[in-house]
């Protein structure tokens, strides 16, 4: 799954990555939790041109009678998502593009379990694959997101069955347009990242707690 994540690279870096037209003013975040305003990129559907822009983390879906259903719909199963109610229409219609440059998972430990922050190689960031969704009810709007997970790679593994899927920069046109609606086109996107560019390392039992959002949340733990 993916519950914690991290967005710390600099605009610059970002606006590269996902060619966008302007760069966005972004502060570095190292622990983004569920139900908090997160970065996606989307296409803009009066420009066509690609935006970055702030969405609850957690898909409500349009039909929903109670926005709190969100909490549940953080993470979205890559292999069914065209076909459940909660997420084929935005698994169609309204694809989008999560920065990210590194995640947390934990591993037990005894009766404790260790935090680990998974990352690149390199250290840049990437993109996870994510679906919106508009939701409006008596005058209130929520547009809302979900992350997209598959099977975990060998360096996930071990600390989980699932992992974000992430998306390769020459699949961001596909992944992001909207006419592109066959599931079958889109299904190749939503594989397991390669393991050999990935590392992980052990870090604070600070990232356990939402409201901790300090630097210190992703330096390694001393051991």
């Amino acid at each position: 799954m993916c519950g914690r994540f991290t967005m710390r690279a600099p605009s610059h870096q970002v606006a590269q990555l996902f060619q966008l037209e302007m760069e966005p003013e972004l502060i570095p975040r190292y622990n983004i939790a569920p139900t908090q305003e997160i970065p996606v990129v989307r296409i803009d559907p009066e420009t066509s041109a690609r935006e970055l822009t702030y969405l609850r983390w957690g898909l409500v879906p349009s039909w929903a009678d109670d926005p709190s259903i969100g909490n549940r719909m953080i993470n979205a199963r890559a292999e069914t998502a065209a076909d459940k109610p909660a997420f084929r229409t935005p698994f169609r219609k309204r694809r989008c593009l999560v920065p990210c440059d590194g995640f947390y998972e934990w591993m037990k430990h005894g009766k404790s379990k260790q935090p680990y922050y998974i990352t690149m190689r390199d250290g840049k960031p990437f993109a996870l694959a994510g679906l919106w969704e508009p939701w409006e009810r008596d005058g209130e709007i929520i547009e809302s997101c979900t992350v997209l997970t598959t099977s975990a790679n060998d360096l996930v593994r071990p600390f989980h069955d699932r992992m974000p899927v992430i998306v390769s920069p020459h699949d961001f046109s596909v992944w992001l347009d909207p006419k592109v609606q066959d599931p079958h086109k889109l299904e190749p996107l939503l594989r397991s990242y390669s393991a050999d560019e990935m590392t992980a390392y052990p870090v604070s039992t600070l990232v356990n707690n939402a409201r901790n959002e300090a630097a210190n949340c992703v330096e390694p733990m001393i051991s």
